[in-house]
């Protein structure tokens, strides 16, 4: 995504945005794909202040955590949604080699199996903010444009373009780059929808397992290949070993 780094971070926030909107035309974006997403583009405090807090790090046990991520409930309704999906796992399975069971598990992590808080701010309000300030300007250059290749395929319309503080999208928060990278259109509309369409979301989150390195019918237990293959989609040891206790229960009814 380099070839958008040429905007500048810092200073006026409007001649930023003007700069990048031109490396984002160079780079292919449509001109009319860039007015609409950048018109009344402003500033968003609220993220920078979310930013500074995050400090990439969990403060709790293993057991503290777990217990406040997976409840009985939430088991409940892990299962529940493996059964009311199983075909489509299976399928998802075959394809990619991903059990069902650490699919389900990361869904029900990252929005509650798609029910819960998936983020309502407009991500490139979001994005653009976080790619003017320079703490890591760079990174979030390229998920700006990303973000704007999501808009110019029309996999989801501007408004409905919303996510989280770093402008992660979807059932299981993907951020731009990774909906790019990674996203697959397993409903076969011609669309990666990873806001709305179940099958996008699970196809896509078991895509990049299986592009990271994950293997069929292997451990995926702290310690396994397939336990590294998961950094990528959280480096965070604790949470990867949520994510395997977490499948455990599901696949143990």
């Amino acid at each position: 995504m380099s070839s958008a780094s040429a905007a500048q971070c810092g200073g006026d926030f409007n001649a930023f945005v003007s700069t990048f909107s031109r490396e984002a035309v160079a780079a292919g974006i449509s001109p009319s794909v860039v007015s609409q997403s950048f018109a009344g583009v402003t500033e968003d405090p609220e993220v920078l202040r979310f930013d500074r807090r995050q400090r990439y790090t969990f403060n709790k046990t293993f057991e503290q955590y777990v217990s406040t991520r997976v409840g009985a409930q939430r088991i409940k309704s892990g299962r529940f949604m493996m059964q009311k999906n199983a075909s489509l796992l299976s399928r998802i399975e075959q394809r990619f080699g991903v059990p069902p069971q650490i699919i389900v598990a990361i869904w029900g992590l990252e929005s509650d199996f798609g029910k819960g808080d998936m983020g309502k701010r407009p991500v490139i309000k979001t994005l653009a903010t976080l790619a003017h300030d320079c703490r890591r300007t760079e990174l979030f250059q390229g998920e700006l444009l990303a973000a704007l290749k999501i808009v110019q395929r029309g996999d989801l319309r501007l408004d409905d373009l919303v996510g989280a503080f770093a402008g992660e999208i979807g059932q299981t928060q993907f951020l731009p780059s990774s909906y790019i990278k990674y996203g697959v259109d397993f409903d076969g509309n011609g669309h990666v929808d990873l806001r709305h369409s179940v099958p996008d979301v699970l196809a896509s989150t078991a895509n990049l397992l299986h592009t990271s390195g994950f293997k069929a019918g292997a451990d995926y237990h702290e310690g396994s290949a397939n336990f590294d293959a998961m950094r990528e989609w959280n480096r965070a040891v604790i949470y990867r070993k949520t994510i395997a206790y977490f499948a455990d229960k599901l696949a143990t009814p």
